[in-house]
């Protein structure tokens, strides 16, 4: 008797998609380094074939991939206009709150990331050029110029300066992140002129709701990419 293309497993269960086993890799990344993690055990988690893991994605490198991805839609998604007429900075600000928002379920395979380009170069290599474009969606979104070299440099340092604030968000456990927001808040000051955020000299001290915080924090540890 003639077998059906992907057994009797495929056919009594529809496979799961793209997001699903997005989330799949997610959950393991939570749990594990991102070099251990197989393309069988995310197809197992997921509950997927590896010809089902393989039409979504091409490598684990590619779910991390996504995830980016995913979180600049959701950040660009909730984009309103109320911010139109606040400094560049201020919008910055709100944008990478915005941000921390998005990332907020994921926060132990942010930390998995960290901590994986922190032991492998060629890593962190990979996961900063994808950091760089994902920053340059948010300069945007904070109506910001990206354009040309000047614009590729403003992403790259503002993916550095991403990571600062990372690395304190992971430890910060007030709901409010005011711990997160004081970090953010002196960061963007610190980089404001080589980023090419100078507006002018007046600062706005609100920004999208979130009030900036006391400058007392301390610093952060090493830089973070995600």
């Amino acid at each position: 008797m003639a077998r059906s293309p992907g057994g009797s497993k495929g056919a009594a269960a529809a496979p799961a998609g793209r997001d699903a086993i997005l989330e799949a890799f997610l959950a393991l990344l939570g749990e594990k380094s991102f070099d251990s993690i197989s393309l069988l055990e995310v197809a197992n988690k997921a509950e997927v074939s590896l010809a089902d893991l393989r039409a979504s994605f091409g490598s684990t490198f590619d779910m991390v991939s996504a995830f980016i991805r995913d979180t600049d839609r959701k950040v660009l998604a909730s984009q309103g206009n109320d911010m139109d007429d606040q400094s560049p900075r201020d919008r910055l600000f709100d944008v990478l709150m915005r941000r921390l928002d998005a990332l907020a379920p994921h926060k132990a395979a942010v930390r998995s990331l960290g901590e994986s380009a922190r032991r492998h170069p060629m890593f962190a290599l990979g996961l900063n050029k994808l950091t760089v474009r994902s920053q340059q969606w948010m300069l945007a979104a904070a109506k910001i110029d990206v354009a040309g070299l000047r614009g590729a440099v403003r992403a790259q340092g503002l993916a550095v300066l991403f990571a600062r604030v990372l690395t304190v968000w992971l430890r910060d456990e007030d709901p409010g992140l005011a711990r997160t927001m004081a970090t953010l808040d002196r960061e963007l000051d610190k980089g404001e002129r080589a980023l090419g955020l100078m507006h002018n000299v007046c600062r706005i001290a609100t920004c999208g709701g979130r009030r900036r915080r006391s400058r007392t924090e301390p610093e952060p540890d090493a830089p973070l990419a995600a």
